[in-house]
């Protein structure tokens, strides 16, 4: 079972059609023993970084720790993908997980934000982008970008190239909508979903 984490941040019902689509079976939770009882966990999001400070309310940045020690699988999507670095300068106050190393940022003045639209991946060797090849296009809708990182296995360039899915062991994490991305982005589902 994978659980969908519900932080009142997320696109639920495209993930979870999404998911259903690429073969998972699936269950929202907003408590921590729905994440200690999942196989797999996804981490969705739109919107504030401060949103993740729900996530230490409830219990449930704890479990997804404890989870993730014990080698569960993790992808986080958007938000989620940048809750799994330090920070963002959109809430300083707000911690991120720390696997990742390096603050979250805005665009640079100049461009239009929020970054919103389909855009190429360049890609590296990953399990979650098995058959995904570089020039891919997926579906993009966010103000502030991760920087590379040691685990970045896709990068997108807008005015200046991002973090755009990383890999480290189990974690994963995509800046993209997956759910909105047409069968490149039910291809990254389903190999998540097949781990």
């Amino acid at each position: 079972m994978i659980a969908v984490v519900d932080y009142k941040a997320g696109n639920l019902t495209s993930v979870m059609k999404a998911l259903h689509a690429a073969g998972a079976d699936v269950r929202v939770t907003q408590d921590a023993d729905g994440v200690l009882r999942a196989e797999k966990i996804v981490l969705p999001g739109v919107g504030h970084f401060a949103a993740t400070e729900f996530l230490e309310k409830q219990g449930l940045r704890a479990a997804m720790q404890a989870q993730i020690a014990k080698g569960i699988p993790f992808l986080g999507i958007c938000v989620g993908l940048q809750w799994l670095f330090e920070g963002s300068t959109e809430s300083p106050q707000t911690l991120g997980l720390g696997l990742c190393k390096g603050q979250c940022e805005r665009f640079s003045a100049g461009l239009k934000v929020p970054h919103v639209g389909w855009n190429a991946l360049e890609v590296r060797p990953s399990r979650l982008l098995r058959g995904i090849s570089s020039g891919t296009f997926v579906y993009y809708t966010h103000s502030y970008r991760a920087p590379l990182t040691n685990g970045t296995v896709a990068v997108t360039d807008y005015g200046g190239p991002f973090t755009a899915a990383v890999e480290i062991g189990n974690v994963m994490g995509v800046q993209f909508h997956p759910e909105k991305s047409g069968e490149a982005g039910l291809r990254i589902l389903r190999n998540f979903v097949e781990l």
